[in-house]
Formats: C-alpha cells, structure tokens, sequence
C-alpha cells in the first residue's frame, strides 16, 4: 500500500510570480500525463500536503525573465530573491535548490479542473452552479482519488457530501473516466461500485437527490435508495431490474436485504459511512457489523491461506464523514480501514498519532477516560461553522415556548429548527407555537415517510417557519435558508452542540444560535463556551429586539 511521505512545500508568490501564472502551473501539474505516485515510507504526525500524497509532476514552467523563472524538478524550488524573506519572518532558509515547508496553499484550488475530475462530469458541475470547490473539497477529492482510505472532517454546511461523492462518481457510473484499459463505456459491470450509508431517512435521500442532480433525468437508474420506511419488496425488485452502480440508504434497511441475498456488495470498491458518530451508536450495531463485513470483502483465498480483514478489503475505500470526529471515530477508522487520513479543509493528517489499543466501541468512548477527554471538545470546535453568533437566553421552563416566539420575530428569522431533546415534547411545542400565531411543524422517527417529506418539503418551501425536532431527525438536514437554530433544551456536550449550530451558517452564510436555558442550567452554557472557545453571551429580548445583557457587557469591558 503506498504510503504518506511527510515531505511538505513552501511556495513564495511575490512579484517574481503572478498568481495568474501560479494557476496556470497548477492546472499543468494536474493534466499533465506523468503524475506518478511516490511510496517512500515516512509517518509524521503533522499537516500533509499534495505533494506528500503523492502528486508529484515533471515538468518546466519558465518566463524570459529570469526573475520568473520557475524549475520543476524534484519539488518547487523557491527563486534566491526570496530567500531573505524566509529569514525575515523567522524561518529558517534552506536554499534555492531545497523544498520548503508550506501547510494550506497547495489545497487552495480555484476551479474543480484542477482535481482531477473527468470532463463528463465536470461539465456537470458548471451546469448545476458549482464553480469553485470549497476548502474541504478541494482537500478530500485529490486524496480520495490516489486511493486512500480517509475521514473527513468540516463544519454543517461546508460541503462534504460533494467531497466524496465527486471521486465516487469519477470511477463509478455513466460519468467516470476513461479506465486504465482505454474503455470509458458504462454499461457493462454489473456489480454495485459503492455503498452510501446514512443514519436517517432524510440524509439518505438528501444524499440520493445529490447523486441524481448530476447524473441528469436519463441516467436516475444509476443510483437506488434503500431507506426504511419504504416497501422492501419494491427496493429489492429495482435493484433486481436495474442494478445500480451505487446504493444509498439506511443501516438497517441495507443490512436486511444483504442478508436475503438480494444485495451483492462483495465487489464494492467505496464504502461511506455519511455521519459516522452516530452510526457508531448501539441501536446501529449489528447492522454496521453486517455492513462493515460484507461490502467490499472478496471471499477468495490466497496462495498461503485465508486472506487478512485488511487484505480482504484492500481495494475497498473506506470513507468516513462527520463534522465532528470523537475517539470512537478514530478507533473505527483504525479497525475498518487501511492507514486512514483525516481530512480537513486546507490539511491532511494521519492518525497515528491516537492511541488505537481498544477496539471499536459501538457505544462510545468509555467515560471518564483521561487520555482522550479533550478530544470530544476539540472535534466540536473544528465542526462549527465559521459564520455563526451565539447567545443565551434565561427563562421559567413554562415560558420558554414563548421565549422562542418573542426570539424568531426579534431576529426577523424566516427559516428556524428548535431542537428538544424528547419526541414526546414536540407536538405540544408545536401547539403553543401555531396558537401563538407561528406556522410550526415537528419532526420526528415515528412519522411515517410521506409525513416527513411533506413536513420537509412546507418547511423549504418558507410555508412552515420553526420546524421543532429532535437532533436524529434533523443529521444531514440541508436547507439552506435557514437562518436561526434554538435549543429549547440543553444538548448533552459540545458535539452534539455543534451538529445542532450547523444547521444554521452553511456554506459561509450568516446564522444564529440562541440556547434558551432555566437559571441552574446556566453552568452547562459556561462550559460549553469554555470547551467550544467561542463566545456565548447572555441575551433579552426587550421591544422586539436582542440585547446582551448589562452584566454581559460589564464583565466583557472588565
């Protein structure tokens, strides 16, 4: 398996370089024909780049001037003009003829052109609106497309299920490449190509709409959907009749037709856990078992005996997604996958350096666990959206339905999710919502799916304006005017805290937080803030306005 070479680059634009020159280098290092790919063994636990995933490119960029002049040899190698300015700012010179080091820029793609993605399905992105990949794609999509196994890691909203759905789609389907043997043709295999696993019914069909915008109407067929909820019977017949390249669905759904016989996923070459945390959880367990065992593992023997787990599923990706990636993520990654890499927007790095010695825990990592208590924290404050304020609001528990209505006209939000933390709650919420005036909705796992999707489909369409949900319920909800989340109930730590915010604030749009709390839980609020690192001050609603509070504003002049 080839592996990370930690050897990073340092670029130095200045006037010697014009950016325009610098992109057309870039989209040359990406078409060129010779990109190989290096298998030098060297584990470093820091930020990887392109070049040390293996992207390296012969070739020659030069400029009659030779103050631009630019030679690709071995790396990039930085004109002598500049090396004064790598003193000046403190880091150490090594030369004209030596890489420097450089963490973000060469994942600063400016068009998908650059990603090595097939043109087929290129001129699909123009033609749905997608010109510029953002930071997390621009990282996932190289790195999944030299073949490794990885777990991405972005706030609600910044765009990964185009992250792994682009390398999907670029070797499985109508609208991948040409392959090795010169044949680009589709038709001919068969075999289901990739598994797509979603822990709710709306994420997965969210998912499958994805999918189906860039195949186009004549190519649906492509991709099936098996979620529960729906008649089993109809899905197996469909699979049966058009035997889809990829699957999308629910862990328990997808594992009762692989146990009929009636889904064949032993030459499944991608396997994606979309939300991974939470299909970590106990109530998935035997299902993820019977997936995680069955997709991609060839059953044929080797020349010495029966192959290892990690042999048996060395051409299976395994792709792991979450806006959060606690202990029991990584721990999973290590025990499903082969040397996984966690991706970031703008950074690559590999997980060696978590300790791997328990095995996976579908209920969590075990509390009270010293070595890894900060991890939850810390995962949560990568996965909030950058756009985003946060406030709290204090109030009586019977008051704070009616907290929430004064909160939606103060902030003048078109588009609200209320989250409550039990199902049973919801409906009453709704109630004194709708008599207050409020177009209100709930949203929950024991609606039936026709219920839901009207429920979603009011709530997008602006005829709905506060959808009140649970957390499941809402994982993966993508509706991009939505402008206010409000937690009329506490969530239990910072991770489920920062799935609730992304909701709100996606892809860089503006939103709002507000936690209504009673007046002993306001601790829970301070620490949350402490733990994310981002400010949370307190707030009233007064005159049809939001205002910090006095104290706020004292303690933060103080």
């Amino acid at each position: 398996m080839p592996a990370v070479v930690s050897t990073r680059l340092l670029l130095l634009v200045g006037d010697s370089l014009p950016l325009q020159k610098l992109s057309r280098v870039s989209r040359m290092a990406w078409s060129h024909s010779s990109v190989r790919f290096l298998s030098q063994v060297h584990h470093a636990h820091k930020p990887l780049t392109l070049a040390s995933l293996g992207f390296k490119s012969d070739f020659e960029t030069r400029d009659k001037s030779k103050n631009n002049k630019i030679e690709k040899q071995s790396s990039f190698e930085v004109p002598k003009s500049k090396v004064k300015a790598v003193r000046s700012n403190g880091i150490e010179a090594v030369g004209a003829n030596k890489s420097l080091e450089i963490e973000a820029a060469p994942f600063a793609t400016k068009s998908f052109s650059e990603l090595g993605l097939p043109p087929l399905l290129l001129e699909r992105l123009e033609r749905e609106g997608f010109m510029v990949p953002t930071d997390v794609q621009s990282t996932a999509i190289p790195t999944i497309l030299k073949k490794h196994d990885v777990v991405i890691q972005s706030y609600t909203g910044s765009g990964k299920t185009l992250a792994y759905l682009l390398p999907i789609l670029s070797e499985a389907g109508p609208l991948k490449g040409k392959s090795s043997n010169g044949d680009g043709e589709f038709g001919r295999k068969t075999e289901i190509e990739a598994v797509i696993v979603a822990p709710s019914r709306e994420l997965g069909m969210q998912i499958v709409r994805e999918i189906e915008k860039l195949l186009g109407p004549s190519d649906k067929k492509v991709v099936q959907q098996l979620v529960g909820g729906a008649n089993r019977s109809r899905q197996e017949e469909a699979l049966k009749k058009n035997k889809p390249a990829i699957v999308v669905g629910t862990p328990g759904r997808i594992a009762e037709i692989s146990a009929a016989g009636k889904l064949r996923t032993h030459g499944c070459r991608f396997l994606v856990l979309d939300e991974i945390d939470e299909l970590l959880s106990f109530n998935f367990r035997e299902s993820m078992h019977r997936i995680l065992e069955h997709v991609g593992k060839r059953s044929s023997a080797n020349t010495h005996g029966q192959k290892t787990p990690l042999e048996s599923w060395a051409e299976r990706r395994t792709i792991m997604v979450s806006a959060t990636v606690p202990f029991s993520v990584i721990r999973a990654a290590k025990s499903w996958g082969h040397d996984s890499l966690l991706v970031q927007a703008k950074k690559v790095m590999p997980l060696e350096s978590f300790s791997m010695s328990a095995p996976v825990n579908f209920s969590g990592p075990k509390p009270g666990s010293s070595s890894n208590s900060n991890v939850p924290a810390q995962a949560a404050e990568l996965s909030l959206p950058p756009a985003l304020k946060h406030y709290y609001c204090v109030t009586k528990l019977q008051h704070k339905v009616d907290t929430l209505r004064r909160c939606v006209h103060a902030l003048d939000a078109k588009s609200v999710i209320a989250f409550m933390n039990y199902s049973k709650q919801l409906k009453d919420a709704v109630f004194k919502l709708e008599a207050r005036g409020i177009k209100a909705a709930d949203l929950h796992g024991d609606l039936g799916k026709l219920a839901r999707s009207r429920t979603l489909k009011k709530f997008k369409n602006g005829e709905v304006r506060v959808l009140v949900t649970n957390e499941l319920s809402a994982r993966g909800l993508d509706v991009a005017e939505c402008d206010l989340v409000v937690n009329l109930d506490l969530p239990t730590d910072p991770i489920h805290y920062a799935h609730r915010a992304g909701r709100t604030g996606r892809l860089g749009r503006r939103g709002t937080v507000v936690t209504i709390c009673e007046e002993p839980e306001i601790f829970v609020v301070k620490k949350l803030q402490k733990q994310l690192k981002v400010p949370i001050p307190a707030c009233e609603f007064t005159e049809g306005k939001l205002t910090v509070s006095e104290e706020e504003k004292t303690a933060k002049a103080a």
